[in-house]
């Protein structure tokens, strides 16, 4: 593998710099002092930013692209196929190829203190929740998040310390190339089924993830995990565990919500009460990772006042049960929530927030995980009082698989539940100006464009 010397920068190009951990590592590398080039399908918000700093951008993906001006290497994304233009120029120049995980490795090794979120779920929330610690006091790090968080005002920092960052994505076990000196495991659940070949498939994959934790780092896993000792056992490193439950290093006790549905709890560390905390964001699921960012902050020397402090002026990050507005007495939240079990933590978050009825605008993401999760995916809906059904958002798919939303309104039928589905946007924003009435609370929701919807009620 192509080794990256930070001393001496070079020029990069990136194919598919739009993305968000894409545009985030571009900017990383920006900031080291590195020419930077890129392609991507169309201009974004990203795209202008990067543009604004200094990268050269191209709009389609052509072999030229990579002829104006021969990159040192040549850094891709895992939707990126052998057959792809600029790939082949690539190879054909004898051009070194890092996937977007191997960057992320080589970028994270640059740093003596590291931690690596990973999760089925929570991934975004908890990365977020610690830097939001680390920045408030002061610790100024390295941050790449797998969305927009307020306090950075966008989904990178470049921090001038020796502390780094970053979600730690399975899919395509791309967490493989990471080996963080702190290592977090919030969850590990069935997805991305579209690789993986079942859940064991899956376990293998974080086990392995937890095998590369330095040897002098920590482990911080979810108490709760199944068969925990698999994912502990002959590791070198430190295990630190947390959870609800009070046998675990980290635990949360006397959990209550305030009018919005947010939770305050008693945070205990080795079976002894620290503080009550009290959060601004929603949900039991939100009280357990928010455990997870408390223990990585105390292992990265935060003072514990410096914790509390921190966790309780996080506001959320975008798309994670985000207030969008009102439209006709009616407020509307967006939440990225794609799987079941988001999905079902999600609204039951909600069943705290003031409310009549609860409306869910779902929009299923890829047609892999709608088939692999169809009674799964009905059986969270049904939480919500009223549920609408987009057609399912391909993102990377071109497969339909025979699957489609109807298939999960007759799912969601078959167990006693009334849904509406509607094939476009137009219809379903006609369909809840018509039906969701004052008091109401709508919830967009999917990892694709439904949030969409919301804003143009707003808007209207």
């Amino acid at each position: 593998m192509y080794k990256i010397n930070f001393e001496e920068p070079v020029h990069v190009h990136f194919i598919g710099i739009g993305g968000i951990s894409m545009s985030g590592l571009a900017e990383i590398l920006l900031k080291e002092g590195f020419a930077i080039s890129g392609s991507d399908a169309s201009e974004s918000d990203l795209t202008r930013h990067l543009a604004s700093l200094g990268a050269k951008i191209y709009h389609g993906q052509r072999a030229e692209n990579l002829q104006e001006e021969i990159p040192a290497f040549v850094v891709y994304t895992a939707a990126v196929k052998k057959d792809n233009p600029e790939y082949q120029e690539a190879v054909k120049q004898g051009l070194p190829l890092l996937s977007r995980a191997e960057l992320l490795g080589q970028i994270m090794s640059n740093y003596p203190i590291s931690a690596g979120i990973a999760g089925t779920h929570g991934k975004t929330t908890t990365t977020s929740m610690l830097s939001q610690i680390l920045m408030d006091c002061g610790k100024n790090p390295t941050i790449t998040v797998g969305g927009i968080l307020k306090r950075i005002g966008g989904n990178i920092h470049v921090g001038d310390s020796p502390y780094f960052v970053t979600e730690a994505c399975e899919y395509t076990n791309s967490f493989f190339s990471l080996k963080p000196t702190i290592g977090i495991i919030l969850n590990v659940m069935a997805d991305h089924l579209d690789f993986f070949k079942d859940i064991d498939d899956i376990r293998h994959s974080f086990r392995v993830y937890a095998e590369n934790i330095s040897d002098n780092g920590t482990l911080i896993i979810n108490g709760s995990t199944p068969e925990l000792s698999y994912f502990t056992e002959g590791l070198q490193c430190d295990v630190i565990t947390f959870g609800l439950n009070p046998a675990f290093d980290y635990s949360a006790a006397n959990i209550v919500y305030d009018d919005f549905g947010c939770p305050e709890y008693d945070l205990f560390i080795q079976g002894k009460f620290v503080s009550r905390v009290k959060l601004k964001i929603t949900g039991e699921h939100n009280v357990v990772n928010s455990l997870a960012a408390v223990a990585a902050a105390l292992l990265m020397d935060v003072p514990m006042e410096a914790v509390l402090t921190g966790i309780a002026a996080y506001e959320g990050t975008d798309r994670r049960f985000q207030k969008k507005g009102e439209v006709n007495g009616c407020t509307v939240i967006d939440d990225y929530a794609h799987h079941p079990d988001e999905i079902r933590a999600t609204l039951k978050a909600a069943a705290n927030y003031p409310h009549n009825r609860i409306w869910c605008i779902f929009q299923p993401h890829t047609y892999t995980r709608t088939k692999a999760f169809l009674k799964e995916f009905a059986q969270a809906l049904a939480l919500a009082d009223e549920v609408v059904l987009a057609e399912i958002y391909p993102a990377r798919e071109t497969d339909t698989l025979g699957i489609s939303s109807l298939n999960l309104k007759e799912e969601l039928n078959a167990i006693g539940k009334n849904a509406h589905y509607f094939s476009t946007f137009e219809e379903i924003e006609k369909f809840i100006l018509e039906n969701c009435i004052n008091g109401d609370l709508l919830i967009t929701m999917g990892a694709g464009d439904i949030v969409n919807v919301g804003e143009a009620l707003i808007d209207a």
